[in-house]
């Protein structure tokens, strides 16, 4: 039975979907005015393997991750280079689906953009207003703010603990008078001069950004669902903000399981952009696998702090180099995998108790070992009914799915010596051994050693690998 940890609950939850093998989950999204970083990925692959598991426990999952393709820094970095927001947004959104399908991220269902839900904006802040939650600002050439009146909402905190008379003593005297509370926030802004801007009942203006995630999971997936994710950094005020304003415009529980990542840290210290401490996607591609940063990401459970390092990510190639020596040279097909294995259960029960990746990744391990030790054996049969095993249970966290020998012989190197001339030599290599050509087989492997490959000698056969 899967348990789920609630942030709304602050504990772990069994899970029960409100209809039955039907799930609908939200997840905040990119706000695309830059690339992706390392903190981003960490979302992409959380919520893809929470994704990925429960299609394959038989679940129909609907799963929405929206785009914010306007806000603040998007106008100011479009008007920086001089361009219109929606050619800079177009850009980042390709950026953002490329390093997607890097990683091995699967597609939402549904992606909305901001941009495309206007509408269901301007019904939701107009039932606001109609029905007391929110309120306009001061009218200048016709136009306004719309706020929403956090007094109003009774329960506001509940998501985050954070007590609304706290949070006012803490605050300073606001410099923006036009609010009626220095916690109430913005539904819609009115457009300054050269801004881009919507025809709305308050004039021309643009969405504030909590009130997009709250029009758009509703309209994708009604005003109750079951799972709502996002960043642990927006628990406050986003997600509060979310709960708040869906809640009183529906009249209905917003999300009954609230799901959040932990932060990606350097150096121990939070990444981010303000700090200036984070590496783009892109960067970190550079020098290592896709499937490496994947797997370092899988190391540490989804809600757990991950600290970045080279170090660990050499860890994380090293683990994956096991797991794919354990497998290679056999012939195996999932669709043979024999259910209800010892290791098998004890992957399921990691995972299903809140998606636990690290132990799940250790049953791997486990498995791995009895594959090499069967073969060692010389037990061809079993090692293969074990490897199909191993990629049964491997799919949901979305590794082992490149071709084995890429994986170790990877692209041709930038000296010249490509697959094809390595292949060569160390065809020749076994044809001097077999002549007892020793001198010339030691001279081969020193050669291919200097250019960075490795040999390993297997009976009759020699495998090969870049390190």
């Amino acid at each position: 039975m899967l348990n789920i940890y609630n942030s709304l609950s602050n504990q772990k939850e069994k899970f029960i979907p409100i209809f039955e093998n039907k799930i609908n989950m939200y997840v905040c999204g990119m706000t695309v005015y830059d690339y992706c970083h390392l903190g981003h990925a960490r979302v992409m692959v959380a919520f893809d393997v929470v994704y990925r598991y429960l299609k394959l426990s038989g679940y129909d999952v609907t799963y929405v991750r929206n785009i914010t393709d306007i806000d603040d820094k998007i106008i100011q970095r479009a008007n920086e280079n001089g361009e219109e927001f929606t050619a800079l947004t177009e850009r980042f959104i390709n950026a953002m689906h490329e390093d997607e399908r890097a990683l091995g991220v699967q597609k939402p269902s549904l992606e909305p953009k901001a941009t495309e839900n206007i509408d269901a904006i301007l019904d939701m802040i107009t039932q606001l207003i109609e029905t007391g939650y929110a309120y306009r600002g001061k009218i200048i050439n016709d136009a306004s703010d719309v706020y929403y009146d956090v007094s109003k909402f009774e329960e506001y905190g509940k998501l985050s603990g954070r007590n609304p008379d706290d949070l006012r003593a803490g605050e300073r005297i606001a410099v923006n008078t036009d609010k009626d509370d220095p916690l109430d926030f913005v539904l819609w802004k009115a457009a300054k001069e050269d801004e881009p801007y919507w025809d709305s009942p308050w004039g021309k203006g643009r969405p504030g950004w909590h009130i997009e995630c709250s029009a758009m999971s509703t309209q994708m997936l009604g005003n109750h669902f079951d799972i709502h994710g996002g960043g642990h950094d927006l628990q406050f005020p986003h997600h509060e903000n979310e709960i708040a304003q869906s809640e009183a415009c529906t009249g209905e529980k917003f999300a009954n399981y609230w799901m959040h990542n932990g932060f990606i840290r350097i150096d121990e210290e939070k990444m981010s952009k303000s700090l200036g401490n984070f590496f783009t996607i892109r960067e970190v591609l550079k020098d290592y696998k896709a499937e490496v940063v994947r797997y370092f990401m899988l190391t540490s459970h989804y809600r757990s702090p991950l600290n970045y390092s080279t170090e660990q990510l050499d860890a994380a190639n090293a683990a994956l180099d096991r797991l794919y020596i354990a497998i290679r040279g056999l012939s195996l097909n999932v669709k043979d995998a024999v259910g209800g294995s010892e290791f098998e259960q004890r992957f399921t029960e990691a995972m299903d108790d809140d998606f636990n990746t690290p132990e799940a990744i250790a049953v791997l391990f486990d498995l791995s070992k009895e594959i090499n030790r069967q073969n060692k054996k010389g037990n061809n049969k079993e090692a293969v009914g074990l490897g199909n095993i191993l990629l049964k249970l491997v799919a949901p966290l979305g590794l082992l799915e490149g071709d084995v020998e890429s994986w170790f012989k990877g692209e041709s190197s930038a000296d010249g010596l490509d697959n094809k001339a390595i292949d060569d030599l160390v065809q020749q290599r076994i044809d001097a051994k077999s002549n007892k050509d020793w001198a010339k087989a030691d001279e081969i492997r020193d050669q291919l050693q200097a250019n960075g490959i490795s040999l390993e000698d297997n009976g009759a056969e020699t495998i090969w690998r870049r390190d």
